[in-house]
């Protein structure tokens, strides 16, 4: 994105042989963006290489692309990097494992918003968790809006992406960890006891979980609403289920 300069943010990188070493090099990269039809010349290369290092593409219009490079020449291609290297799943389970705790990891469905994914990462911080999880593709991933909305939080908390959330979901619970999806149409979430090895998941803004998600979920938890909104915002309530699973944690490994 642009700043007052009319210059690109440190997080984009714009232009073909920019891209190609971002790629080439072990520097993360969340996305590739490239001009509806781009697809020839050095483009097809750039784009092989990250199939084999699943980064995802998306094809845009070229203002988008004129937009988020600031006015530079970005030959129909830019990346959008990472603030922070990825975490694996595999190092959230070794991080509760250090500490001696149950995991506690939250999980994000396809949550669109850098602003409301820095808020839950710098929550998840706060009370405690080791890890989050999002989808490789139609999420947020760690951007520099991301890192600055964490407040620091980034450099602190594991964050995985993972191809298929569903999936990870029966991965979690056959490890013996116990999934809470936050729903509308669900128990009391005060009656819920999260002192034990549990995952919190936390659906897109709009649509909320996937179904295929929610059937997956051990437990579909709400939040009691008295007022005339019938909903909060997605790290709103992300931050009431996670101090609720860190005074149940506290009170029962204390």
């Amino acid at each position: 994105m642009k700043d007052r300069n009319n210059e690109p943010k440190p997080d984009v990188i714009a232009g073909r042989n920019p891209v190609n070493e971002a790629v080439r090099s072990d520097r993360a990269v969340d996305k590739i963006l490239i001009a509806r039809g781009e697809r020839n010349g050095a483009v097809v290369g750039i784009l092989a290489k990250a199939r084999e290092k699943r980064i995802p593409v998306k094809e845009v219009d070229r203002q988008k692309l004129d937009f988020l490079s600031g006015g530079a020449t970005h030959q129909g291609i830019i990346a959008l990097a990472a603030a922070k290297e990825y975490a694996t799943v595999e190092d959230i389970f070794d991080c509760a494992e250090s500490r001696g705790e149950p995991p506690f990891i939250i999980v994000l469905d396809e949550l669109e918003d850098p602003h409301n994914l820095g808020a839950i990462i710098r929550t998840a911080e706060c009370t405690g968790a080791h890890g989050v999880i999002i989808p490789e593709r139609r999420s947020a991933g760690l951007s520099y809006t991301v890192a600055k909305a964490s407040a620091g939080a980034v450099e602190y908390m594991r964050v995985a992406r993972v191809t298929n959330i569903a999936r990870l979901i029966d991965e979690l619970k056959a490890r013996g960890v116990w999934v809470y999806g936050a729903d509308m149409n669900g128990e009391d979430y005060a009656s819920c006891d999260m002192s034990g090895a549990c995952a919190i998941v936390i659906g897109n803004e709009g649509k909320g979980i996937s179904r295929l998600v929610r059937e997956k979920c051990d437990v579909i938890v709400s939040l009691p609403m008295q007022g005339h909104i019938n909903s909060l915002n997605a790290s709103v309530a992300a931050g009431v289920l996670m101090y609720h699973a860190f005074e149940k944690r506290r009170g029962a490994h204390t």
